[in-house]
């Protein structure tokens, strides 16, 4: 029976213990899990990605388009350092934003992430089908069986249980990472920068002997190549999504964010000076390069075992693939365990405990996707769509998202003082403020940008039907979850 609403029109049900029971979760990551989840989860932006920011910015550019996309990561996951232990669920953005602003912020702030781990791993496992495409010499018209091949394997061992999951995140994490140092140690001796990484003339022509300005495009192009600096760091802030899977969030949680956030700053950079260094490379090529550290590997060893190193470079692929679709399932879980998505979508495998239901539907709808795009547009329009528009809309997702959060730390910090707060964002309100700055200014150039917009228009489109889904529907048939209950407790300070 339904319960009379509040005054945000939320009206929750009735539910027994029955209802929770079938929606339990196991608990089993520690520290170094937690640090796998989130480093695998961005990895393959440091495997390509991130240089398509040199035909927009130059190197000089890019670097500092990566400086600022820096201080907003910093100021994000210092900030859900903070949050996730005081509100160690499941929900992560969600429910920080369901206790700081109410279930209408909770819900479109849980819709923009959703945009992302549902689009983010499609595009990955196009990139990966690519790379299969190339190694094994199979038509282009054998992707969707790559897709569908990939997406069967890791929902598998997603769902086989927690702890394999764990464990091969894990393993392809450290893999992905021995892989981008190998690289590192190789190029040093082979790096001439200025020959190089500065060929990149102020009109956009190749620099045959380099030396060129260090921002080729002035200021603006290092404001406009933002959005790619975003793949160097995406997706970090997925981690906690795991709280409840977690043996002690309040502890391990904001060490895992932090170890990850590190490590992610100090091999993107790495990346993004060793790569366009390398003699026979430059940043020039790599401004349009679909396989930027493939080709730094050809460059240093030849293109004879060029097959060898494609499956290296999948690796990387293959570590943030893995680690999406985890997050994913957790973050449709929770909105469905809460009411807010169709609440058949929460129900955990009986033994594996592991939201199996909310994985395979969010699989679905992502192959539904490409292969909407793949057939309806021809497979060479369809290519350019999925590998770019649908990870624009990613990224548009996660920009959205990074302001609620922000925002909502902000209000946290102002309504709630006294909550339990077992690690405190040494940045504080401050570093809550660049988050949204720096977010809002990616999201303007997103918008200038007719490619982006594109996304920006399937995004809203999207958010349109979840929003009335919501208003029509899901509003009055809520669950008192944990993040609702929580939120619930505070609601005098909403």
């Amino acid at each position: 029976m339904a319960k009379e609403a509040d005054k945000s029109g939320v009206r929750y049900v009735d539910v027994d213990q029955g209802y929770f029971d079938k929606r339990t979760l196991r608990r089993y990551a520690g520290v170094w899990s937690l640090w796998a989840l989130g480093v695998g989860a961005v990895i393959s932006g440091h495997y390509s990605g991130w240089n398509l920011g040199l035909a927009i910015g130059g190197w000089g550019g890019l670097l500092v388009a990566t400086l600022l996309i820096m201080v907003m990561y910093l100021g994000l996951t210092y900030s859900i350092a903070e949050m996730s232990p005081a509100l160690p669920h499941t929900g992560g953005a969600y429910s920080f934003a369901r206790t700081a602003l109410g279930p209408w912020a909770g819900f479109a702030t849980g819709l923009s992430e959703n945009v992302e781990y549902v689009l983010t791993p499609a595009v990955i496992v196009f990139f990966i089908g690519s790379y299969m495409t190339g190694i094994f010499e199979t038509p282009a018209s054998f992707q969707p069986i790559w897709w569908i091949a990939f997406y069967a394997l890791f929902l598998w061992l997603n769902i086989v249980g927690v702890e394999l999951s764990f464990r091969v995140t894990l393993i392809v994490t450290l893999a992905a990472l021995a892989v981008l140092i190998i690289f590192w140690i190789a190029a040093f001796p082979s790096i001439d920068f200025n020959r190089w990484a500065l060929n990149i003339g102020p009109d956009g022509a190749e620099l045959p002997e380099g030396n060129g300005p260090f921002l080729p495009h002035g200021l603006v192009g290092a404001l406009a190549a933002m959005p790619f600096a975003v793949w160097l760091f995406l997706a970090i802030e997925q981690l906690p999504l795991a709280a409840e899977e977690s043996h002690d969030p309040k502890r391990d949680m904001p060490k895992g964010i932090l170890a990850g956030i590190f490590t992610l700053i100090v091999s993107a950079f790495m990346i993004l000076w060793l790569n366009p260094s390398v003699a026979g490379v430059g940043s020039f090529a790599l401004g349009s390069s679909g396989e930027p550290l493939l080709d730094g590997f050809r460059a240093l060893f030849g293109s004879d075992i060029a097959k060898i190193l494609a499956l290296v470079a999948v690796i990387g692929l293959i570590a943030s693939f893995h680690t999406i679709i985890f997050a994913k399932g957790r973050q449709i879980y929770s909105l469905s365990r809460a009411g807010y998505f169709p609440r058949a979508l929460s129900v955990t495998h009986g033994t594996r405990k592991t939201p199996h239901v909310a994985m395979l539907t969010g699989a679905i709808v992502a192959l539904l996707v490409m292969m909407v795009v793949w057939f309806g547009v021809g497979e060479e329009r369809g290519a350019a769509i999925i590998g770019g528009t649908l990870l624009n809309m990613a990224v548009f997702g996660a920009m959205f998202s990074y302001i609620m959060q922000a925002l909502s730390f902000i209000y946290l910090r102002k309504k709630l003082p006294n909550i339990e707060r077992p690690f405190r964002s040494p940045l504080g309100v401050p570093g809550a403020w660049l988050t949204v700055i720096i977010a809002a200014v990616t999201i303007c150039f997103q918008l200038s940008d007719p490619v982006y917009r594109v996304g920006v228009i399937a995004v809203a489109v999207w958010f349109v039907i979840g929003i009335l889904y919501f208003l029509l529907y899901a509003r009055h048939r809520m669950v008192l979850s944990p993040e609702e209950q929580f939120a619930m407790g505070h609601r005098s300070a909403h």
